[in-house]
């Protein structure tokens, strides 16, 4: 699906606000990787190994698949530049399942910092992510180019979750300095965006292609 070119200018600017963010989501990653020199906090558990290097590989390959996913809609360098996109996506793919299983993996062994609710909100969302990404390669093996773009958009907004998360908290403490949220994260706000961060942009993304006319199917 073919982008309108107001929402293609809005995903060039998406990608310049990500970039720092998946930059910093990268480093800390790699640095993490080594558990010898990782400090622990109550994200971070060198004790548990395997959950340790679970969250990390999920930040590195996060911090890959939010850049890259913003510009797989992008119909120029679909266009001009197909072997860049068909690559790329499948980087996003590889990248989506990794995180997806990263994240999963560290919130089976260790829960999350928000208790339940959290672990089970961050858990279907890792679930709809590994699912949106084994969708979108699907219909693309299969030729099927409109199912494939649609997939593609749920993927992409799926894959830039985490930044999102981050944007919503930023924005929400600059304008209210933190009302009903805490440092337990079971403020009401908080409660919220166990799923604010990613299911109201689907359920929207939903609307939109329900509304949309397919495009007829044409070879990827």
């Amino acid at each position: 699906m073919t982008l309108p070119r107001p929402m293609t200018l809005l995903i060039g600017l998406a990608v310049l606000l990500a970039l720092p963010f998946a930059v910093v989501s990268a480093r800390q990653g790699i640095d993490g990787l080594d558990l010898v020199l990782a400090t622990p906090t109550r994200f971070v558990h060198p004790e548990d190994g395997w959950a340790s290097r679970a969250l990390f590989v999920h930040m590195i390959a996060g911090a890959a698949v939010t850049v890259l996913a913003l510009l797989q809609p992008v119909a120029a360098i679909r266009t001009r530049w197909p072997r860049v996109h068909r690559v790329s996506g499948r980087i996003v793919v590889g990248g989506a399942l990794i995180t997806a299983a990263g994240g999963l993996t560290y919130i089976a062994r260790q829960g999350t910092v928000g208790g339940p609710g959290m672990s089970a909100g961050f858990a279907l969302y890792g679930v709809l992510l590994g699912a949106a990404a084994v969708q979108t390669i699907r219909v693309a093996r299969a030729r099927d180019t409109a199912r494939h773009r649609r997939w593609g958009l749920r993927l992409m907004w799926l894959a830039i979750g985490s930044w999102l998360y981050r944007v919503q908290y930023g924005l929400w403490y600059a304008a209210t300095g933190g009302l009903a949220s805490t440092e337990a994260f079971d403020g009401a706000f908080d409660r919220a965006m166990f799923v604010g961060f990613f299911l109201p942009q689907l359920l929207l993304l939903e609307l939109y292609l329900r509304r949309r006319p397919a495009p007829s199917a044409e070879p990827s």
